[in-house]
């Protein structure tokens, strides 16, 4: 008969950090944020079906926001939705977003004050017709809207849902 090898245990080691810092998990803000769209995603089916529904989600998150940032909401609210009537407003991560018929977001405001930045921004998802080239912008930083400022955001909307 053959000889058997004793089987040998293998030592596994866990792996040691060597940068020293321990990862600290998300910020209170970025929980807080997850827990506000785990929220929204047990109510969109019933914005799905009323828009109204949404409209007032997005206008009572706007009226939370501090001054300057809820001022810039309400405006942008306006622009947006001149611009682009058939774009749905909801809430995403707590903050005001728009969609389209598919109900994938087109765009989005987000407040200075939720993740405590210096400026207010407006994002566009891929969903957004942006397209120039190789590269384009999707986030536009915001300090302040002026006749300017939404002129160019209502021919951005325009051209995303075109």
């Amino acid at each position: 008969m053959a000889e058997r090898k004793a089987a040998t245990k293998s030592k596994k080691t866990s792996a040691k950090r060597t940068t020293g810092t321990a990862y600290k998990g998300f910020s209170a803000e970025e929980r807080a944020a997850m827990k506000e769209r785990a929220r929204e995603l047990k109510a969109e089916e019933r914005w799905k079906k009323d828009r109204a529904a949404g409209e007032k989600a997005v206008l009572d998150k706007i009226a939370t926001m501090p001054g300057p940032d809820r001022t810039m909401a309400k405006r942008l609210h306006a622009v947006i939705k001149a611009a682009a009537p058939d774009l749905s407003p909801k809430t995403w991560y707590g903050m005001p977003a728009y969609v389209n018929q598919d109900g994938k977001v087109v765009c989005f405001f987000q407040s200075a004050q939720k993740f405590k930045t210096r400026y207010a921004t407006l994002g566009f998802s891929d969903k957004a017709n942006l397209d120039e080239g190789a590269m384009w912008p999707t986030a536009f930083a915001l300090k302040e809207l002026t006749a300017a400022e939404e002129a160019r955001i209502g021919a951005l909307v325009k051209k995303a849902v075109s």
